[in-house]
């Protein structure tokens, strides 16, 4: 009998004891659940514009020339402008934000012909068949675009005609080397292809023209050039 008190009396005990650390558990604050973790944002990778390309391009020349009447020496300035195309070929290596680069490019631009009648009323004209550049380009990147400045030398194929009153005409053609600056802007549409558009101003300074032995002149040539443009750039 006074085990089974006993054993009675310790399960009453261990259920009362039981039942208070039950009471106390609920009476405890809740712990916070933990802080949601943000997701990882994805950075997609900064465009680089080093590598080997080739590409196109299409626009417009604007050509100004001041040459002298190889008869009576009278001067006359003329200008005109017209359509050109033609290809660029190049390459870039970037660092950082830093691009620089070398390019050499080539125009047809047979359709740029001034024309002009001098004082002593003799017909003359000048047109630049293909102009052709090779410069150095440096710029900034910012992603996929790049904002370039190039120089460089320039050369242009120069044919002149001069008729004078009543007589023939006589035609000059002449190869002009001069110098070019430029600049531009190119945006990448993808890994490998890119459009541009670019203006550059070619100075070939003053040139001797001989349409006879005994028939000679002197002339200037500048042309302005503004074009647009496709590069394809190899490589990832």
């Amino acid at each position: 009998m006074k085990l089974r008190a006993y054993v009675g009396g310790f399960t009453v005990a261990a259920g009362t004891v039981a039942c208070l650390c039950s009471a106390q558990a609920a009476d405890l604050p809740m712990r916070p659940a933990p802080a949601p973790v943000a997701p990882v944002a994805y950075a997609p990778p900064v465009y680089n514009w080093s590598g080997f390309y080739v590409g196109g391009h299409i626009g417009g020349g604007f050509e100004n020339s001041n040459w002298s009447d190889p008869i009576t020496g009278a001067s006359d300035t003329f200008s005109n402008g017209g359509f050109l195309g033609g290809a660029q070929v190049g390459a870039n290596a970037q660092f950082n934000w830093l691009v620089v680069g070398l390019e050499g490019d080539f125009s047809w631009t047979s359709l740029i012909k001034g024309t002009s009648t001098d004082s002593a009323g003799a017909a003359i004209t000048t047109s630049p068949q293909w102009t052709s550049t090779l410069t150095g380009r440096v710029g900034a990147a910012f992603d996929r675009l790049l904002v370039y400045g190039k120089g460089g030398l320039a050369i242009a194929d120069d044919q002149s005609t001069f008729t004078p009153v009543g007589g023939a005409t006589l035609t000059d053609t002449v190869t002009r080397t001069g110098w070019t600056v430029g600049a531009g802007l190119e945006y990448a549409l993808t890994n490998n292809w890119a459009v541009r558009a670019e203006y550059d101003y070619l100075g070939f300074g003053n040139k001797q023209l001989s349409f006879t032995p005994a028939v000679t002149s002197n002339a200037d040539l500048n042309v302005q050039e503004i074009k647009a443009g496709f590069d394809y750039k190899f490589g990832p």
